[in-house]
């Protein structure tokens, strides 16, 4: 850009900069390693479809909907629901214990975690399947005097009764660490501004602290559901064989043919996994309102020149102030909107 001084002493003028001509940065090799890939899986489909018999896919077809594994998919949802249902409400029970400055409370919890999280899901699984084994009957009454009341075992409890037990007191370890994590994150300001206000325990908890911590409770909450989705492939050590899972082997045992069962049983926990995913989206941005939003820039809401000021200088209003030196200064350029002399 280069001036121009008039030969009258005029005001100095400008040309207009000429427009830039941006050149986008070239990655050659990264679109060669995208060629590779796509390459890569194309011949991979392929080789699936039409290479490999032992997928089998008109098998697949045929059983994806059968009754036995609509009927699976039927109970590894309520396997699901069940399971989450009792872990959440158990967590949340925990993770109060856990932050509670009763010592007794504060350590059963803490043993109950340790206990849980630390032996394998498919280990305890295995040993809710032998609770009617290692606990025949249950009796009711007065310790040392006769039984008032004698229950079998095996009657009382079912094996979908036990799977549901097991999932659900493995999972509750992991929430009650989700809940306290999220309880923890809300400000300890918050409580007591609550308390200041004449809000209760309960109130507290459910208009003001709960509300915040959502939104670090709900990411791996949701991630915890849809991993207890695929954990009800488990149940298998109890004994129960009513999910989708097991009805898939039980076929299998009479076609000889794992392989497309196993895909039809990956089918349908893909769907019902990327259902949950939906859905985890949306809560999540539900509760993230107000969080992720930016507020809008501050304006003036009327112009500089408009504003009354004191002082007088060569005729004109202008603002004034105070000076170190005891006088007062005038505050420079005031005469365009916004601040700046013509």
């Amino acid at each position: 850009m280069t001036e121009q001084q008039p030969s009258g002493g005029g005001a100095v003028t400008h040309r207009e900069p000429e427009q830039l001509q941006a050149i986008k940065l070239r990655h050659p090799w990264r679109n060669v390693f995208a060629a590779v890939i796509i390459l890569v899986a194309v011949l991979f489909i392929y080789d699936t479809a039409f290479n490999r018999s032992v997928y089998n896919w008109g098998e697949v077809g045929k059983y994806l909907f059968d009754v036995r594994i609509m009927q699976g998919v039927g109970y590894t949802l309520q396997l699901t629901i069940y399971s989450m249902v009792i872990a959440v409400a158990l967590g949340i029970t925990m993770a109060v214990m856990r932050q509670s400055p009763n010592p007794v409370v504060s350590s059963v919890a803490w043993v109950y975690l340790w206990l849980f999280r630390g032996t394998p899901v498919y280990v305890q699984l295995v040993f809710w399947g032998l609770v009617p084994t290692i606990y025949k009957s249950l009796e009711l009454g007065i310790p040392w005097t006769e039984a008032v009341v004698s229950l079998n075992t095996k009657d009382l409890l079912s094996y979908f009764t036990l799977a549901v037990i097991g999932l659900a007191l493995n999972e509750a370890a992991y929430m009650a660490e989700i809940v306290r994590a999220g309880l923890l994150s809300v400000d300890e300001g918050q409580a007591e501004a609550s308390k200041a206000l004449g809000l209760g325990w309960w109130h507290t908890m459910s208009r003001v602290i709960l509300p915040q911590a959502m939104r670090v409770i709900i990411p791996p909450t949701g991630n915890e559901l849809i991993s207890m989705l695929k954990t009800t492939s488990l149940v298998t050590a109890v004994p129960f064989t009513l999910d989708v899972y097991g009805r898939q082997r039980d076929i299998a045992a009479v076609t000889y043919q794992p392989v497309p069962m196993l895909i039809v049983a990956s089918v349908w926990y893909l769907v019902v996994t990327s259902i949950l995913m939906v859905g985890q989206y949306f809560l999540e941005k539900h509760f993230a309102k107000g969080v992720t939003k930016r507020p809008d820039v501050m304006k003036p809401s009327i112009e500089t020149s408009s504003i009354s000021v004191v002082g007088e200088h060569g005729g004109q209003t202008t603002p004034t102030y105070p000076s170190a030196g005891g006088g007062r200064s005038i505050v420079p350029p005031h005469e365009r909107p916004g601040g700046g002399g013509a």
